[in-house]
């Protein structure tokens, strides 16, 4: 017979259960994608359906919106200075335009060491958009650590998709 406690946490983790045993989607917009395993071990690209945001807030065209990291690193490197420094030029010109910087981690580590990594990140790249000129009043940094991961792999090729920053414009 279960404890007491014992039923909470089996009744707590049945909806992560369920999460983790559904689908991946089967179609939506070509323009977003997000990574998945599939039944073979090998990823796969599973367009999410998500409406477009208004043009207005849409962010730079033709620039990607995610800036990877290393491993246990929060540096933005110098590859991706190019993709903040063209948002940061977004932002300027739009006086409008705000935007939530995501940070995100691979599972491995803890899970509030990996949610302050996840924050470390999304205050790195909003670090470098202020010194490009964007006031820190447009921008939120926040972090989701480990729990949206864009890949769900176990291999290092899965683990830098999910190193990363979303710049998510509101």
């Amino acid at each position: 017979m279960l404890k007491p406690i014992q039923r909470l946490g089996l009744v707590l983790s049945l909806p992560a259960l369920l999460v983790a045993c559904g689908s991946a989607p089967k179609s939506g917009s070509e323009d977003t994608t997000y990574y998945y395993a599939n039944p073979k071990g090998r990823s796969a690209v599973a367009p999410v359906n998500a409406p477009p945001p208004p043009a207005s807030l849409a962010g730079p065209a033709g620039v990607a919106r995610v800036v990877y990291f290393d491993f246990d690193k929060y540096d933005v490197k110098p590859e991706y200075r190019a993709i903040v420094e063209a948002h940061a030029r977004y932002m300027r010109e739009r006086p409008q335009a705000r935007v939530v910087l995501e940070g995100h981690t691979d599972a491995r580590g803890g899970r509030s060491y990996n949610v302050a990594l996840g924050q470390r990140r999304a205050e790195s790249v909003r670090q470098a958009m202020q010194l490009g000129g964007v006031p820190n009043e447009r921008m939120e940094p926040i972090s989701w650590g480990m729990e949206k991961p864009a890949s769900l792999e176990t291999t290092e090729a899965g683990y830098q998709l999910n190193r990363r920053v979303e710049f998510v414009y509101r």
